[in-house]
């Protein structure tokens, strides 16, 4: 009956990564909210992506279509972003005008604008059959 104590179960790691992990979604919460503050062209697809959930809401969109919407809006605000992010590296790195500089913020802007016209496709594509024959019948 003695002496020896039992040997201690070695730390769990899962709590850990658990909080790593939240800490990076936070990090990406406080970069979507940077963005929201600082960049005028997230106001607006913010007040689209409203108009949009309302439009889908109102018009009784089936799962896939509010799947391609959702998918759309995504890559909007995602392009958007990564052009934000492109932007303040430029102008980190080179303060002042380069031509490869300017190559590179035009570049994520057509990315961003590229991305936008494929979710306008999608919107007419989803909601212009319904608002066509709204206009019409009205």
């Amino acid at each position: 009956m003695g002496g020896a104590e039992p040997e201690k179960a070695a730390p769990r790691r899962f709590p850990a990564v658990l909080r790593k992990r939240a800490a990076s979604f936070g990090y990406a919460f406080r970069g979507v909210g940077a963005a929201l503050r600082t960049e005028v062209h997230l106001w607006f697809h913010a007040a689209a992506t409203v108009v949009v959930i309302g439009l889908g809401l109102y018009c009784g969109l089936e799962r896939w279509e509010w799947a391609a919407v959702a998918l759309s809006v995504g890559a909007v605000w995602c392009a958007e972003l990564v052009n934000t992010a492109v932007e303040a590296v430029v102008n980190l790195v080179s303060p002042d005008y380069h031509p490869l500089a300017g190559r590179a913020k035009d570049v994520a802007a057509g990315a961003v604008l590229v991305m936008a016209l494929a979710a306008l496709a999608v919107g007419l594509l989803v909601f212009g059959p319904r608002l066509w024959a709204w206009a019409v019948d009205a």
